[in-house]
């Protein structure tokens, strides 16, 4: 049996928590990065035997539409799942229920889901330094549960919170600009997700294929790139009511 962990983490929040459950659970492991462009999705094939991981943050209270398209070109072939939705202590809302959507259309059988918190990718003060030691207890004992699931075989689907349709893609997007400190590196357009920077000139960015996904920010070296200041302190402010109060992970057997 081989343990595939599929995640889409640009700023390393997702991943975090997609490790605490993989290192309780079973398996050959085998690692999808999903925010790879330059991966072939569609060579990944699993068996029934295999058992995947698949790790998404919430993009207000959706998967990010780029996630959505990588996954259903994997092949799943009756694998099971675990579905594991990360999102910045506000609300996942339909991320889960569009994930094990698009985990079934894939072919994966959903056995599992778990939503987590991590630090917010934008308003980095918002669930700052989670996932952290409460969390990783809390996580490693759902992972337990997982094991104990799929070590009996036991294949039935957990009812999993969330509407269709789905909720609208509302939001302003902000996207990531460079400053002074850039030094044309092109590590940013290397490692965007979506190839949204130049590689040629990593200055300029293509502001409608941009999902605000904040990896450019997460691997610059310089710190030199930044979104605009006035925005964020607008919407750190507008999610300073629904995000200060801590939310705990949860877990759907």
């Amino acid at each position: 049996m081989k343990l595939y962990t599929i995640v889409f983490s640009p700023t390393g929040g997702t991943q975090k928590v997609a490790t605490s459950l993989t290192d309780t659970l079973e398996g050959e492991a085998i690692k999808v990065d999903l925010t790879d462009s330059k991966q072939n999705f569609r060579a990944v094939q699993l068996t029934q035997e295999d058992v995947a991981v698949i790790s998404v943050p919430s993009y207000g209270g959706r998967v990010p539409a780029v996630a959505v398209e990588r996954l259903t070109m994997l092949s799943g072939q009756g694998a099971r799942a675990v579905l594991v939705c990360v999102y910045g202590n506000r609300d996942y809302e339909d991320t889960l229920v569009e994930l094990e959507d698009a985990a079934k259309q894939a072919g994966f059988r959903v056995i599992a889901a778990v939503a987590a918190i991590a630090e917010h990718s934008i308003a980095r003060q918002f669930a700052a330094g989670r996932p952290d030691a409460q969390d990783e207890k809390q996580l490693s004992a759902f992972a337990r549960q997982i094991q104990a699931k799929l070590s009996a075989g036991d294949s039935t689907e957990p009812s999993i919170p969330g509407n269709r349709p789905y909720k609208k893609v509302t939001g302003t997007s902000m996207v990531p600009k460079p400053t002074k400190e850039c030094t044309n590196c092109g590590l940013c357009a290397a490692k965007c997700p979506v190839q949204a920077i130049d590689k040629e000139y990593p200055k300029k960015v293509d502001e409608e294929t941009c999902i605000s996904c904040m990896r450019c920010i997460s691997v610059c070296p310089h710190s030199a790139r930044k979104v605009n200041p006035v925005m964020l302190a607008a919407a750190s402010l507008m999610l300073k009511k629904v995000c200060s109060e801590r939310k705990d992970c949860e877990l759907f057997l």
